[in-house]
């Protein structure tokens, strides 16, 4: 029987990522980590329910064992996150410790021939910024990009791609949307400026890098969710759930990109699920689904690249994966994506590169430590060891060969 093989192109990235606070541990100067501690008052509606973060994998202190993993997976590429509060803990002051230490974690990843990518913001702020009010505050821009600036004067040497934001619509959405993370304020208002704010922040940190290093590459870090039409028995989708999907396409890729698209050197877009819409309910079909619930549907990938083709930007896959405890599925749905990736770099869509989510098992905010995201387990019984799954192996195979059957 014969096999199509895809080979992707010889200087494509393949890498894994990972994010500061979910698994560096103990980022006491951090909104995030106030609000675990119940510091947030109760009238308020804050409170804070779960598992909290703790000494998350330790990967403050195992950063050179994590990227060891990374370099032995065949990896050319790792992503992952400055917590901004360990650098600016109080506003306009710089912890030079904390500083230095970054710069080696950094380093370390240069030195195991490593591209990096580093993001800015992955979601976690100051606590000083968020009693400030966040990015509800018209000031937030300013602040934002003067840590910006801050980290190109001291990395731009040593980061290859620069992530302003990770996944700005997400954060608005569950902070003041579904009112799930902190500040837990329901206004529909806040989503919507949090959002406005956040892409006149981005602007601003664009230029700031730009202005240190006019050289460096600045991105940011984009959820897309694919809405697909339910349809009847003849294959066609009504009028309404046409336009709610048309709709919801534009509030989750257009409303944000468009007014940020020159500002941007690439897109880096993160996929994880596709709803299937009819009218104006969210109606699934029975497929495969993640751990978390989240079908797992390969193709919506493709459909969102093509989508994207429109920007003419390189576009770098920056977060892809399921949570999965068993290492189930983690392999099929990794072969399956980079296929219609494939497709869609064959239709002309710029993919230069692929990293996975995750890296290891990590802290999955409001929902604690169970989800499995990682390529490694943590065993959180026995020192944090890391133990790759079987699906780091056939991942490694790919890195290595570049190629997909």
């Amino acid at each position: 029987m014969y096999t199509f093989i895809m080979q992707f192109p010889a200087d494509f990235l393949w890498g894994t990522a990972t994010s500061a606070y979910q698994t560096e541990g103990y980022n006491t100067n951090s909104d995030w980590w106030y609000w675990e501690k119940g510091k947030y008052p109760k009238s308020k509606r804050k409170a804070f329910i779960g598992e909290t973060s703790g000494m998350a994998c330790d990967s403050y202190n195992r950063y050179e064992e994590d990227f060891n993993f990374a370099k032995n997976m065949n990896n050319n590429a790792i992503r992952f996150s400055i917590e901004w509060a360990r650098i600016e803990p109080r506003k306009g002051e710089w912890d030079q410790t904390e500083v230095e230490h970054y710069k080696k974690v950094i380093k370390a990843a240069k030195e195991r021939g490593l591209k990096t990518f580093v993001t800015l913001h992955h979601f976690t702020k100051p606590i000083w910024f968020s009693k400030l009010g966040g990015w509800l505050n018209p000031f937030a821009p300013k602040w934002f990009a003067n840590y910006a600036k801050k980290c190109a004067e001291e990395y731009s040497d040593y980061i290859d791609f620069f992530i302003t934001l990770n996944e700005p619509q997400v954060y608005s959405l569950q902070a003041y949307w579904r009112a799930t993370w902190t500040p837990k304020i329901k206004c529909k208002l806040f989503a919507l400026i949090s959002q406005l704010t956040q892409i006149k922040a981005h602007k601003k940190a664009y230029t700031a890098i730009k202005f240190v290093d006019n050289s460096a590459k600045v991105g940011l870090s984009k959820h897309i969710v694919r809405y697909e039409r339910v349809t009847n028995d003849r294959g066609k989708a009504s009028i309404c759930t046409k336009l709610v999907c048309k709709v919801l396409h534009y509030l989750t890729t257009n409303f944000f990109l468009d007014p940020i698209k020159k500002h941007l050197d690439f897109i880096g877009l993160n996929y994880y699920f596709t709803a299937w819409m009819k009218n104006f309910k969210e109606k699934n079909p029975e497929m495969e689904s993640s751990d978390l619930g989240w079908i797992l549907y390969p193709e919506g990938l493709k459909h969102i690249l093509l989508n994207l083709k429109k920007y003419n930007l390189p576009i770098y896959i920056t977060e892809h994966g399921l949570a999965d405890a068993w290492d189930q599925k983690r392999q099929w749905y990794i072969n399956e994506s980079l296929k219609f990736v494939y497709e869609a770099m064959e239709s002309g869509v710029d993919v230069r590169g692929y990293l996975h989510w995750s890296l290891i098992d990590n802290f999955e905010w409001h929902i604690g430590f169970w989800p499995k995201f990682g390529l490694i387990e943590i065993d959180r019984e026995h020192n944090l060891t890391r133990k790759p799954r079987p699906s780091f192996y056939m991942y490694s195979q790919i890195c290595r060969t570049g190629k997909v059957e």
